[in-house]
């Protein structure tokens, strides 16, 4: 379905005026008719013609449309497509034609979407909302989908939840190609990050390819995530364009181990980083022995043989390495 737009029609003004003055005339003309066929007796043309305009000439005003910037109106008549009205105006369009929006009573976890609640409301203002419903927002929107929990490449599973922003950019593919592009989008955003998640370990794994080149990578969920939203809007880009829905931006909202693993996780990434650190402190260590070793040498202050520097640096790796202060203790008899 191919849109198109309807330009050149902002008459809603002169059209308003003309039907309400030829509606008053009417009026008018029934009462003036009334008054002739008093006297005469008989009845008048002019009567038949102002009681039937009375009847029938509501109708013209049902072609008065006004939208509000970042508004759209898709119209069709008599079941065929007419036209799509997308700029802020007061428009006359043909009075049969009925603005078509499926999506008008499908409510997501959206920004455009919020509503008040208020407990009485008359029937002229569910008129008004019901109108206002068939309407279709041109605004960026943000879809917040909710937590899903998915296995990582490495069969763990997580806890990830997106935020998309999103708008209409074709009205006519999104009315007319998919049955409700609200709940389509909603969809499509879970098929792609379950498909994008997959293919990502949560944390740096070895032996993983996650771009598909076949060669191992340090790519992960947690530490790619840039890279990863921006895998998951070109995934979502792709499968909404029939609905005529620009992805302008995904962003991960929510990332975690889930609630049955996450305990032993914990605790796999604090032994991790307690081994780092140990690593870390040993190499510090050794250096640190080796650089005393090389200055006692070189200034000559005390020899020792193979014996006591294997205690001495036994000694001092215990004081580097240990988790506790040292205590010391005064040798004052010899060496040997």
């Amino acid at each position: 379905m191919e849109e198109k737009i309807i330009s050149g029609r902002k008459n809603g003004m002169p059209a308003l005026l003309i039907s309400s003055i030829l509606y008053i005339a009417a009026i008018a003309a029934v009462i003036f008719a009334g008054i002739m066929m008093e006297d005469s007796g008989d009845v008048n043309a002019l009567f038949i013609i102002g009681i039937i305009y009375l009847c029938l000439g509501w109708i013209p005003f049902m072609g008065l449309k006004v939208l509000k910037p970042q508004e759209a109106l898709v119209l069709t008549l008599f079941g065929k497509y007419y036209g799509s009205l997308k700029e802020e105006g007061f428009y006359y369009v043909n009075p049969f034609c009925v603005g078509v929006n499926p999506a008008a009573k499908t409510k997501l976890n959206q920004s455009g979407d919020v509503k008040t609640v208020t407990n009485v409301i008359s029937a002229a203002s569910n008129a008004s909302l019901d109108l206002a419903n068939r309407k279709l927002s041109l605004k960026i929107m943000t879809l917040n989908n909710n937590r899903q929990k998915i296995n990582d490449c490495l069969g763990n599973p997580v806890e990830i939840g997106i935020a998309v922003t999103w708008r209409i950019l074709d009205t006519a593919k999104a009315v007319f190609d998919v049955d409700n592009y609200k709940e389509y989008l909603s969809l499509q955003c879970d098929t792609a990050l379950r498909n994008i998640v997959r293919l990502y370990p949560y944390d740096v794994a070895p032996n993983v390819d996650t771009t598909g080149d076949g060669l191992a990578d340090d790519g992960s969920l947690r530490g790619s995530s840039e890279v990863v939203a921006a895998r998951i809007r070109d995934e979502i880009q792709e499968r909404v364009h029939v609905a005529g829905i620009e992805i302008l931006e995904a962003r991960i909202t929510y990332l975690a181990y889930a609630t049955e693993i996450a305990a032993v996780m914990l605790q796999r990434q604090q032994a991790s980083a307690i081994i780092d650190a140990r690593k870390m402190i040993v190499d510090g260590a050794v250096g640190m022995v080796e650089m005393a070793l090389e200055r006692l040498n070189e200034k000559d202050i005390v020899n020792l043989d193979e014996e006591r520097k294997a205690a001495m640096v036994s000694n001092l790796l215990v004081v580097l390495c240990g988790n506790h202060d040292a205590q010391p203790v005064v040798n004052s008899g010899s060496l040997y």
